[in-house]
C-alpha cells in the first residue's frame, strides 16, 4: 500500500524538534540566532543582496583625460588653432585639379596643333617646378581672326610655398612675355595669391594673370588685351580651370 507524500511544509508546529544528531554544529557556531524582527540567517542578506560597488572606471577615464589635457593641449591647443586653417588648405589642395573646359568664359576651345604645341611646351616648363603633380593642362580659346585669343596653362599638386611658386612664374613671364610689372589682384573665391600685368610679344599686347595656392599654379594670357582687361575676367576663367572635388 502506498504511503502518503511527505508534508512539503515540514513537521507540524506542535511537533517536538528532532533530536540533535551527533556531529551537528552547535547553534552558536553557525549563524547567530535571529533577533526579534530580524530574519534568520546572515543579517547582511536582510532586504535583498548587498548594494553593488560603484565602478571606478569612469573616474579613472576622467583623470586620464584631465592629465592629457594638461600635458598635451596646454601647448598643442595653441598650435592647433594656429594651423587649423593651413590644414584646411592642405585638404583642399589634395582635391584640386586643373581642367580644360569645352568653353572658357564663352569662348570655344581651339584645336589647332601648332597652338596646342605652344601650350604644351609651357605646361612642360611649369610641371618641372611642381612636386607630386596630380594634373596639368594647356589650351587655347577664342577666335584669332577677331583678335580674341586666350591661353591657359596650369598644374595641380601640393604646393608647400605658393608665394615662391608665384614668384618663379612671374620671373619666367618677365623674360618670355615681356611683362614688366605684375600687381597683386583679388584671387577670387578659390583663394591663394594672384597677380596681373601687361606684357607684349612680337608687338602684340598681352594681358597676363597668374595664380598660386596650396593645390595649383596657373597662368592666363589674353592676346590683344591689357592687364586690366585680363584682371576683369581672371576670377571667372580661373574658376572654370581650377576645380576642387
Amino acid at each position: 500500500m502506498s504511503q502518503p507524500p511527505a508534508n512539503p511544509y515540514g513537521p507540524p508546529h506542535d511537533s517536538p524538534p528532532p533530536p540533535q544528531q551527533p556531529g551537528d554544529w552547535p547553534q552558536q557556531q553557525g549563524f547567530p540566532p535571529a533577533q526579534p524582527g530580524q530574519p534568520y540567517g546572515d543579517p547582511s542578506l536582510a532586504g535583498g543582496p548587498p548594494p553593488a560597488k560603484k565602478s571606478k572606471v569612469g573616474k579613472i577615464v576622467l583623470i586620464v583625460l584631465a592629465v592629457v589635457l594638461v600635458l598635451c593641449l596646454g601647448g598643442a591647443a595653441i598650435t592647433w588653432f594656429a594651423v587649423k586653417d593651413e590644414v584646411g588648405e592642405v585638404v583642399d589642395a589634395t582635391s584640386t585639379r586643373v581642367v580644360a573646359p569645352a568653353t572658357l568664359a564663352g569662348r570655344p576651345k581651339i584645336d589647332d596643333p601648332e597652338l596646342q604645341k605652344l601650350a604644351d611646351d609651357l605646361v612642360a616648363e611649369m610641371k618641372a617646378t611642381v612636386q607630386n603633380e596630380t594634373s596639368a593642362v594647356g589650351a587655347f580659346y577664342g577666335d584669332p581672326a577677331k583678335q580674341d585669343l586666350v591661353m591657359i596653362a596650369g598644374t595641380s599638386g601640393l604646393m608647400t610655398d605658393p608665394k615662391k611658386e608665384l614668384d618663379t612664374a612671374v620671373t619666367g613671364l618677365s623674360s618670355e612675355l615681356g611683362v614688366a610689372t605684375m600687381a597683386p589682384v583679388e584671387p577670387g573665391p578659390l583663394g591663394g595669391e594672384a597677380r596681373c600685368g601687361d606684357g607684349t610679344t612680337d608687338g602684340v599686347p598681352l594681358g597676363v594673370c597668374v595664380w598660386a595656392d596650396k593645390g595649383s599654379v596657373g597662368l592666363v594670357v589674353m592676346f590683344f588685351k591689357s592687364g586690366a582687361e585680363a584682371t576683369a575676367e581672371f576670377a571667372t576663367i580661373r574658376g572654370q580651370v581650377e576645380q576642387r572635388s
